[in-house]
Parts: structure tokens; C-alpha cells; sequence
């Protein structure tokens, strides 16, 4: 039997749309279960900080427990691997950071692609870090410093939350720009490392604003500059460390990422819903009150914010011949 043109088209055209249709459906009913937010790093330091503010907003907006799972170690690569290897449904997801960004030079060999196997789905905030030092370490200022370690080379211990990560990097661009030889003390996160810095096991760190702003608020560490090109909102009676060493900049941030092929649909459906958390007025001030600053923006904007951060560090782990253990 021949169809009127009119009738085959429009089966046609609802044959073509079937195997969209429960595409959609998916996506509008997710999330239907507990989704898991991989943190490369302990509890206590900034990745885990922001994790949970970010984690708890979606589990209220979205209607389903977004789970802080800490898989720490290789500068976070043991917590992306998991990331890269769960089923692209939208029910893992990677808490994104500098570590990403600078492993892929950091590493002669990783088992991902961090840019190709991993799809970006919203920034969340940067934030400054501190120079930060034990109250024992005889300086105040960022010159003192500079002079201190000079004056005793390689005898300041600068603590990190492992090779690779901001509070290293941060700490080599300053030892290369600044000139001064400072002992490198990697741990396995930034809660380790300030608890160390806290006992005065090492002197100096490199530590986020998240994690580091109630110890210096209680006097417990000593400030002496944040590493953002301008001084900070959180911290305003604090100088730049560029004030001392013209072109010193560093900052941390963090963001969301899904497995390779993850559905544009729960891309896009988790971006709306961290924008939003982004303008939302009790959310701005938790954000302001650990020293973050938005980083809104679609997920292509992330995705080219993420290459311009690995060309970046991947420069300065090369200019300061840095290798994995």
C-alpha cells in the first residue's frame, strides 16, 4: 500500500526522533540516584573545601545526594583515572584543578588524556593562595623572606599537597622569579601539609585561601602576600606577592568534570545548576568568605580555560625540570 506523502513523512519523522526521545527522557529524570564527586586530594584542603560546597548546593537543587568521595595520591591522577574509567552517565564526576592541568607535562606516562578524557562541565571558583609561614620563622614581609632563604639555602622547608600541586607549582614559580632555594616537602594533600606547617615540622606554604583563612584569622599562621595579580577581597590588608617580584601570579580554582561521552544533555543540565549556584545570593557570600571569586561560564569556556591553564604550568614544571617520583 502507497502512504499519502503527508502520513510518511510524519512517521518518518517520528521514526528519526525514537532514539532521541528517551535521550531526553534520561536526562530530565537525572539524577535518579546518589551521584559520587571524585576528589583527588584529602579532606581538609581546598579541593575538598569547595567539593562539598558545590556537592551540598546540587543535592539540594537537584534532588539527589552528590557524594565527596576522596581518592587521593599521584597529584590526583588516582582519583581522575576513576573518573575516566566509570560509565559516562553522569553518576561520577571529577572535582577538576591545577594538578590536571600541570600533570599532563608533570608525567611521562599517564594512562588518560586528561583534556580528551575528560569533559568539561562548569568552572566553580578560583581562589588566591597564601604564602603562608610558621609564627616561628623570623619574617613578616615577602622581602624578609626572599632574604631569609637566601641567607640560608636550602634550609627553609616549603611544604605542598604533593608534586604537581598548586601549592607546588605556586612555590617553584616564586623560587625561580625570586631566585632563593627553598627545600621541597611534598604530602599527600593540603590538610597533611598544614598540619605540619601548624606543628612547625616546615616553614613556609603555599596554602588556599579556603583551607589557610581561619588559621590566620586565629593568629595561628603568619600571611605574608596572596599570589593573585591583585590583592584580595578576603584578605585586603595583604600585598601581592608581584608587589615584590614584578609579574608573580598564580591562582588556584576548581570544576566540575564527567567521563568522555558523558550526554550533553546532564552536561548541560549540571552547568545550569552550578551557574546558578554562582548568582544565588547565600551562595555568593560562603564563596566571598573563603576567598573565591566565580568562574562561571559555559562548559566550552571551562574547556578552554583548562587548556590555557595546562599550556601554562606545563611551562613552568619544564622551566623548573620538576619530575614525578
Amino acid at each position: 500500500m502507497k502512504l499519502p506523502r503527508r502520513q510518511f513523512l510524519h512517521l518518518a519523522a517520528g521514526a528519526a526522533a525514537l532514539p532521541v526521545l528517551p535521550r531526553i527522557a534520561w536526562s530530565q529524570a537525572y539524577p535518579s540516584r546518589p551521584v559520587r564527586i571524585v576528589v583527588g586530594f584529602p579532606a581538609g584542603g581546598g579541593a575538598d573545601i569547595t567539593a562539598r560546597l558545590i556537592g551540598q548546593w546540587l543535592s539540594e537543587r537537584l534532588g539527589q545526594q552528590f557524594v565527596i568521595e576522596n581518592r587521593s595520591g599521584a597529584s590526583g591522577n588516582i582519583g581522575t583515572e576513576a573518573v575516566v574509567n566509570a560509565p559516562p552517565d553522569g553518576y561520577m564526576l571529577l572535582l577538576a584543578t591545577i594538578p590536571n592541568a600541570a600533570n599532563a607535562s608533570l608525567y611521562e606516562k599517564l594512562n588518560f588524556n586528561f583534556i580528551d578524557d575528560i569533559v568539561p562541565v562548569a568552572g566553580i571558583i578560583r581562589v588566591p593562595q597564601v604564602i603562608l609561614v610558621h609564627p616561628s620563622v623570623p619574617v613578616r614581609t615577602v622581602p624578609e623572606l626572599i632574604a631569609y632563604a637566601k641567607a640560608n639555602p636550602g634550609k627553609v622547608n616549603m611544604a605542598s599537597a604533593g608534586k604537581g600541586a598548586s601549592s607546588h607549582l605556586a612555590g617553584e614559580l616564586f623560587k625561580f622569579m625570586a631566585e632563593v632555594n627553598m627545600m621541597h616537602v611534598p604530602y599527600r594533600g593540603g590538610g597533611p601539609a598544614l598540619t605540619d606547617l601548624l606543628g612547625g615540622q616546615v616553614q613556609v606554604y603555599f596554602g588556599t585561601a579556603p583551607e589557610s583563612i581561619g588559621y590566620v584569622r586565629s593568629g595561628k599562621l603568619r600571611a605574608l602576600a596572596v599570589t593573585t595579580a591583585s590583592r584580595a577581597e578576603v584578605l585586603p590588608d595583604l600585598p601581592t606577592i608581584g608587589e615584590f617580584v614584578p609579574g608573580y601570579e598564580s591562582s588556584q580554582w576548581y570544576g566540575l568534570g564527567a567521563p568522555k561521552n558523558t550526554p550533553a544533555e546532564i552536561v548541560e543540565k549540571l552547568n545550569k545548576a552550578i551557574n546558578a549556584a554562582l548568582t544565588d545570593t547565600r551562595m555568593k557570600v560562603r564563596i566571598a568568605d573563603i576567598g573565591g571569586e566565580a568562574l562561571a561560564g559555559l562548559p566550552a569556556d571551562f574547556g578552554k580555560f583548562i587548556a590555557e591553564e595546562t599550556e601554562k604550568w606545563g611551562k613552568v614544571v619544564r622551566a623548573g625540570n620538576i619530575k614525578a617520583d
